[in-house]
C-alpha cells in the first residue's frame, strides 16, 4: 500500500503492473488488489467467452451465412476454428485461476472466492438490497469482492468448466478412436446420451448472456455512484480509497 496526503502518491511500492494515477486532494492510501496474471485472465476470458458465444450461436444455427448460400462449409471452418482457439484461450485462463487460488494475495486466494461465514451470507442480503436502492446507506464496504460478487463469481466460474468439459465431449466426437473421446466418454454417459450435452453446452451459454449485461453494469455503476475504482483497478491493479474509510475485508 502506499499513501497519498494533499494530493501526491509515494508510488516507489507499487507493484508488478500498478501504476497509480492522481487521485483527489485528501488523504488517501493505494491498495493493491490484482497481479497482472488475474487482470490478463479477466480480460483474455472475456474476449475468448464473446467469441465462444457469437461463433458458438453461428456453427449451432447459422443465422450470419450469407443470403443464397447453400453451404457454407468454409464459413463454418472458420466459425469453427475460432470456436476452438478462444476455448483453448479460456481453458488456459481457468489454470491460471485455479493456479492464482493458492499463489494470489488474501484478494485473490480461494476463501476470497467463497461467502462461508454467516457474517459473508448477512452482507450479500445488504449488497442486493444497496443494488435494489433499498437502504443504499447500508451497503457493505469491501475492498476486494463482496459477497455478492463471491457467489456469483464462484457460480460463473463453475458455468465455465461445465462448458469447457462439454465442450471438449463433443470435440471428441470428430475422433471416435482419439484421446480426447476416451477422456469424456463419462460426460454422455452421465448427462444421458450427446443431445443432451449440447444441450446442456447450449443453455449454459445463455448463463454467460446475463451475467455479462449484469457484471458491466454493475462494476460501471460502481465507480459511477460509489466512485470506487472497480472498473479501473482491473486494469490498473488496485484503487485509492479514503484513509479513513473503513472495510470488512481491508
Amino acid at each position: 500500500m502506499t499513501e497519498q496526503v494533499g494530493g501526491t502518491v509515494d508510488t516507489a511500492r507499487a507493484r508488478g503492473l500498478a501504476h497509480p494515477a492522481d487521485a483527489p486532494v485528501g488523504h488517501y492510501r493505494w491498495v493493491y488488489l490484482w497481479h497482472w496474471p488475474i487482470r490478463a485472465m479477466h480480460w483474455v476470458a472475456a474476449i475468448s467467452i464473446v467469441l465462444l458465444i457469437f461463433t458458438g450461436f453461428a456453427i449451432g444455427r447459422p443465422y450470419y451465412l450469407p443470403a443464397g448460400q447453400v453451404t457454407g462449409e468454409f464459413f463454418i471452418g472458420w466459425m469453427r476454428l475460432i470456436h476452438f482457439i478462444a476455448a483453448g484461450a479460456l481453458v488456459a485462463t481457468v489454470i491460471v485461476r485455479v493456479y492464482w487460488l493458492f499463489a494470489g494475495n488474501r484478494y485473490e486466494r480461494f476463501a476470497a472466492l467463497l461467502p462461508v461465514r454467516p457474517s459473508d451470507w448477512v452482507n450479500m442480503f445488504k449488497q442486493i438490497k444497496y443494488y435494489l436502492m433499498i437502504r443504499p446507506e447500508r451497503a457493505p464496504r469491501y475492498l476486494g469482492h463482496n459477497p455478492l460478487q463471491q457467489l456469483s463469481y464462484t457460480l460463473i466460474y463453475l458455468v465455465a468448466i461445465v462448458m469447457i468439459v462439454t465442450g471438449f465431449a463433443m470435440y471428441g466426437q470428430a475422433n471416435p478412436g482419439g484421446l480426447i473421446r476416451g477422456a469424456t466418454l463419462w460426460v454422455p454417459q452421465l448427462l444421458g446420451g450427446m443431445q443432451n450435452v449440447r444441450l446442456v453446452h447450449h443453455v449454459l451459454t445463455w448463463a454467460f448472456l446475463i451475467f455479462i449485461p449484469i457484471h458491466v453494469y454493475l462494476s460501471i455503476r460502481a465507480d459511477v455512484i460509489e466512485r470506487g475504482g472497480t472498473m479501473s483497478s482491473i486494469i490498473t491493479g488496485g484503487r485509492f480509497v479514503r484513509s479513513d474509510e473503513e472495510f470488512i475485508d481491508g
